[in-house]
């Protein structure tokens, strides 16, 4: 590894660092963006957290799994309302 290497926040400091355009990466072409799935990542969480309280009945004789299911899906929540939280006040940077 090179120490003279600086981390990038963004893709553009990425495309200005390695001195590639982000019109000459693959997915550019192909999709025409270089974007996430926020949506999509939202949708996934709350799919995820109800999958694993769908899990809570069941014939378990200890209820340990359920407490792990339910502080999962309490993380899954965090992550989701946190996401929410930044993307929504991204525009003011």
């Amino acid at each position: 590894m090179c120490d003279d290497t600086a981390v990038a926040s963004n893709s553009r400091e990425v495309a200005k660092s390695s001195e590639v355009s982000p019109d000459d990466v693959p997915g550019a072409e192909q999709w025409g963006w270089h974007g996430g799935f926020p949506k999509g990542t939202i949708i996934g969480g709350v799919i995820t957290i109800l999958l694993l309280i769908a899990f809570i009945p069941g014939p378990y004789q200890s209820r340990t799994q359920d407490i792990w299911l339910v502080l999962i899906s309490l993380g899954i929540v965090a992550g989701i309302i946190g996401h929410v939280i930044r993307s929504r006040n991204s525009w003011r940077r």
